[in-house]
């Protein structure tokens, strides 16, 4: 049985990436959600449980031998596992666009991430975001149009149908949701058939269930 170690469903976007992961799989998996910095996440971060990812989530326990950590380590594991079909484009030029997305999207885009925190909870006023941020979402707009004239064909997602491409920038279309970020008038759209999946719908239901608030996550931080 699959284990996966989340952080707060409100907040936590690589959670909200390697939960869409399982989710695509397909397979059964069992949920644990650790809200995050209070005494129980300082208190399991220490354990066994959370071991070798020095208290990130997610994690994913597959059995008790095989651990991933890391949303994008999960996704390529979690491919592997279901037979090497269900995550990527099947066409090789895709697929290599798709894969250097993702791999895009893991490591950049700092400023967006930084003033402008997941919360699948709030929707803010719009406001003019700092020039980085404005930086960042233009790259993002710039790729997502690319890979839509050149693979989504008739399909409402960046490669027609729901990929691990989707699953990365999911947290991004929240964000733009949230903050009600300046976006390309074609990614509308897109914005939408991301909010609609009904996976998606099933995280943000579940976020709107927690309990838990985070003060510093509550914020609007955008530059009036």
């Amino acid at each position: 049985m699959l284990k996966l170690i989340l952080g707060n469903k409100a907040y936590s976007s690589w959670s909200l990436r390697g939960w869409l992961a399982a989710k695509h799989s397909g397979l059964p998996f069992e949920e644990v959600v650790v809200p995050l910095y209070d005494a129980e996440w300082e208190a399991r971060r220490e354990g066994d449980e959370f071991a070798p990812s020095s208290g990130k989530v997610p994690i994913l326990w597959d059995g008790d031998d095989v651990v991933v950590w890391d949303s994008l380590a999960i996704i390529e594991y979690l491919n592997e596992k279901t037979g090497d079909d269900r995550y990527w484009p099947a066409d090789p030029a895709a697929r290599a666009m798709a894969r250097s997305m993702a791999a895009e999207m893991h490591s950049s885009y700092a400023a967006l991430r930084k003033k402008h925190p997941m919360n699948v909870r709030q929707v803010y006023e719009p406001k003019r975001p700092d020039d980085d941020v404005i930086a960042d979402l233009t790259r993002i707009m710039e790729l997502w149009a690319q890979a839509r004239a050149r693979f989504g064909g008739e399909g409402d997602f960046l490669f027609g149908q729901w990929s691990a491409a989707d699953m990365m920038f999911a947290p991004v279309v929240t964000r733009i949701v949230t903050y009600s970020l300046p976006i390309a008038r074609f990614a509308g759209g897109y914005l939408q058939a991301v909010i609609g999946h009904p996976h998606m719908q099933d995280w943000i239901a579940g976020a709107q269930e927690e309990d838990w608030v985070l003060e510093q996550y509550e914020q609007d931080t955008a530059t009036a």
